[in-house]
C-alpha cells in the first residue's frame, strides 16, 4: 500500500489533484486582497484552514509511503511541504502576518512536482550548467559596462543634478534601470550629452537581452537533440 500511495503522489491521481488543489489555493489567495471581497474575510479564513488540514495530512502520508523518508525529508521539495504548512501549524491560523502568508506560497513549488514540469525545468537546469563559464564571463562584462556607464552619467549629470547624481554608487540605481529597460524615471538626464549617452546605454542594454537569451536557446536545443537521439 506505502508503495501505490508513494506513486500516486509522484505520478498518479494524488499527484494531479495537489496540483490542482494548489493551483485553487492560489487563486483564492489572490481573490482574498481584492478589496471587494474583504467583507467575506471569514469565508476565506475558513477556506484557509481547509486547505492547511488537506496540506498537512499530505504531508503526513507522504513521510509515511516515502521509501526513503530521511531522504525525502531533507531534499528540496520535502522542505517546501515543511515550510508551507509549518507557519501556518504555529499559529493555527490565528494571524495574518505578512511573513506567514509568503510562507504559505511555498505551496506553489508543488506545482514542480508534475512529471511534465519537473522535466523541463531539469532541462533548463542542465542547460544552465552547461552555458555557466559563458555566463560568468557574459555577468562580468555586465558589471564592468554597469559601473561605466554610472560613471559615465554622473560625469554628464552631476554638474546639473548634484541631488539626484550626487555620487557614482547613487548613479548605479540609474544604470541598472536603464540597462534593464525600465526606467523608473526618477532619474532622468536632463543635459544633452546625459541623453546621448543614456540612448547609448540603452542600445547596449537591448543588444545585451539577446546574449543570454541565444545561449540558453542553443543550449536547450543541444539537450533536446541528445535526448530525441536516446529515445531512438
Amino acid at each position: 500500500m506505502r508503495k501505490s500511495l508513494h506513486h500516486s503522489f509522484e505520478n498518479g491521481i494524488l499527484a494531479i489533484l495537489t496540483q490542482i488543489l494548489v493551483v485553487i489555493y492560489i487563486v483564492l489567495y489572490t481573490i482574498e486582497t481584492v478589496p471587494d471581497f474583504s467583507a467575506h474575510s471569514g469565508l476565506f479564513f475558513r477556506l484557509d484552514n481547509i486547505f492547511l488540514s488537506i496540506f498537512t495530512i499530505e504531508y503526513a502520508m507522504r513521510i509515511w509511503s516515502a521509501p526513503k523518508r530521511r531522504r525525502y525529508l531533507f531534499s528540496f521539495y520535502g522542505i517546501v511541504d515543511l515550510v508551507s504548512i509549518l507557519p501556518s501549524l504555529f499559529t493555527l491560523g490565528l494571524i495574518n502576518f505578512q511573513g506567514i502568508r509568503i510562507a504559505r506560497l511555498m505551496r506553489l513549488f508543488k506545482i514542480f512536482k508534475n512529471k511534465s514540469v519537473n522535466a523541463s525545468v531539469q532541462r533548463l537546469q542542465a542547460a544552465f550548467l552547461q552555458i555557466r563559464s559563458e555566463l560568468l564571463v557574459f555577468i562580468f562584462i555586465v558589471i564592468i559596462l554597469l559601473y561605466f556607464s554610472a560613471v559615465g552619467i554622473y560625469t554628464f549629470e552631476h554638474a546639473a543634478q548634484p541631488d539626484k547624481f550626487s555620487s557614482i554608487p547613487q548613479a548605479l540605481w540609474w544604470a541598472l534601470t536603464t540597462f534593464t529597460t525600465v526606467g523608473y524615471g526618477d532619474m532622468y538626464p536632463i543635459t544633452v550629452g546625459g541623453r546621448l549617452f543614456t540612448s547609448l546605454v540603452l542600445l547596449i542594454g537591448l543588444a545585451l537581452v539577446a546574449i543570454p537569451t541565444g545561449l540558453i536557446a542553443s543550449s536547450l536545443s543541444t539537450i533536446s537533440a541528445k535526448e530525441r537521439e536516446n529515445i531512438k
